[in-house]
């Protein structure tokens, strides 16, 4: 960043179809930057092994859920392989009020909720080899029975065909090289124009 640039926080929003390396990309992102702070999602679904509630996500009932909707407390929700997801205004205050970039893991369903509210986001799509190293990579997993990575399959063909709604595109054929694709765009995006009006406005009024 350069001297005397006011910093301002900005909205990372990444998908990817499922098996796609989204998970590892951000958290090797994230070790190394520590300005990028990951938006952690509200769900109904129940905590994996090793998983951590307020980390990971924030593990909550239906009942919860339903009243959080009712107060309109989410900047988006979705329903994802039979559970629910959001992202609550308060998660993305709570960063950004520390000039912290927020970083959204999301699915397409809650990009495309996230781009309406915050057009100004940086959003990146993750794409894979191919469709055979997905099912490969969530065979390897070991987490899902065939059902549910046939249907995992099938929702990763909807995923992919939404890509081109994104401003970016990184393919995970190489982790290293996604991963500083994906830390090149965010240098990028924080030297935006539309990130410095305050900036552009002191330097116009300067006698």
């Amino acid at each position: 960043m350069s001297k005397g640039a006011a910093r301002k926080g900005i909205l990372v929003i990444i998908s990817a179809a499922s098996g796609a390396g989204k998970s590892t990309i951000i958290k090797r992102v994230m070790a190394d930057d520590p300005n990028c702070v990951f938006a952690v999602s509200h769900t109904t679904r129940p905590p994996r092994p090793n998983e951590v509630d307020g980390k990971d996500y924030y593990f909550i009932n239906d009942q919860d859920f339903d009243d959080m909707v009712k107060a309109d407390a989410f900047a988006e929700w979705a329903v994802v392989h039979g559970n629910r997801y959001g992202t609550s205004f308060a998660e993305i205050e709570r960063i950004t009020a520390q000039e912290n970039d927020v970083i959204f893991e999301i699915d397409f369903q809650g990009g495309r909720a996230l781009m309406r509210r915050f057009p100004e986001a940086a959003t990146i799509f993750l794409l894979p080899p191919s469709l055979a190293e997905v099912k490969q990579r969530l065979i390897d997993r070991g987490t899902d029975t065939d059902e549910v990575i046939a249907r995992r399959m099938e929702q990763a063909r909807i995923e992919i065909a939404t890509a081109g709604e994104y401003r970016y595109l990184v393919f995970n054929d190489d982790l290293d090289e996604a991963v500083a694709e994906v830390q090149a765009i965010l240098r990028a995006e924080r030297l935006r124009s539309i990130r410095f009006p305050d900036k552009i406005r002191e330097l116009v009024a300067e006698p």
